[in-house]
């Protein structure tokens, strides 16, 4: 369920943002983005017009937009229309306003790339290590998190072949190994460490992200010398390729006296990134 709402302040103007917990995703007040956009002085007249502009918009605002409970200006709380990062971007499509324009260069920039990535998926590896190294990860760390990410492809290629959904199904077969070697799920694991949108992976210590990658290994190990069909069968084995990383971590822990399940995030323990180590084209864009 959404949270309350808050606060962040844009171009002046109070935009109010709930976040989805069931979803893990945030919601955006449409009126409040509309308002920043445009500078109507009366938003909701806007937003008829833009619809009556736009009959594919019109025709998807109701899947789009979702009535959620948000602070008003009075202090009450009332059902707004919100909506995804995703339904702003498609809403912004049909402003006419100069604050769009580099918002959308930007969204341009980032489908180049991604067609560039899906020509040669290298690309994504070296940008991932370079975003990983301004945000201060050590490179131990980076050497072990690319490899997690070739493990985790490795594993979700012999779910294809086995079958397997993509979607909630693969997401319900992480949860079993990951719950088998932690002891919780993805979302719980995710709440312990406090965090939100954030990927789980990049604010896992090395010890965990360690773990974590023994767990999918074995599992992909498994599944190759058994042969499941289908998803009951690869969660069994799912289950069973937890346990061997769950024994891993019984009998290290056995020698510290203490979980190696650390509440910590990645923003607990990486050095602040100052303007002197980013790149100039970054530093133009803070």
């Amino acid at each position: 369920m959404p949270k309350e709402s808050i606060i962040k302040v844009f171009e002046g103007v109070n935009v109010r943002i709930v976040w989805d917990e069931e979803k893990e995703e945030y919601l955006f007040a449409v009126s409040d983005i509309v308002e920043v956009l445009t500078e109507s002085k009366d938003v909701k007249q806007y937003i008829k017009k833009l619809r009556s502009r736009d009959l594919e918009l019109n025709a998807r605002w109701g899947t789009i937009c979702t009535p959620t409970r948000m602070q008003a200006a009075d202090g009450k709380f009332y059902k707004t229309q919100a909506t995804t990062m995703k339904g702003i971007l498609r809403i912004v499509q049909s402003i006419p306003s100069r604050k769009a324009e580099p918002l959308k260069q930007w969204l341009a920039e980032v489908g180049s790339q991604r067609i560039d990535q899906m020509i040669d998926p290298e690309l994504a590896f070296q940008m991932a290590v370079q975003d990983y190294r301004r945000q201060g990860y050590s490179e131990r760390w980076i050497t072990q998190r690319m490899r997690s990410i070739e493990i985790r492809k490795g594993l979700t290629d012999e779910w294809e072949r086995a079958g397997v959904r993509l979607g909630q199904q693969y997401a319900s077969l992480t949860d079993i190994i990951t719950r088998a070697w932690s002891g919780k799920t993805t979302r719980q694991y995710k709440q312990f460490k406090g965090l939100k949108k954030e990927n789980l992976r990049d604010n896992m210590t090395n010890t965990e992200l360690i773990l974590n990658m023994l767990a999918e290994s074995a599992a992909t190990d498994l599944s190759k010398e058994q042969n499941p069909q289908g998803y009951a069968q690869s969660a069994k084995i799912a289950k069973k390729g937890g346990s061997v990383a769950k024994a891993a971590r019984d009998k290290l822990e056995s020698q510290l006296g203490h979980s190696v399940i650390s509440s910590a995030k990645a923003s607990d323990y990486l050095p602040p990134v100052h303007d002197a180590e980013l790149l100039p084209d970054e530093i133009d864009e803070k």
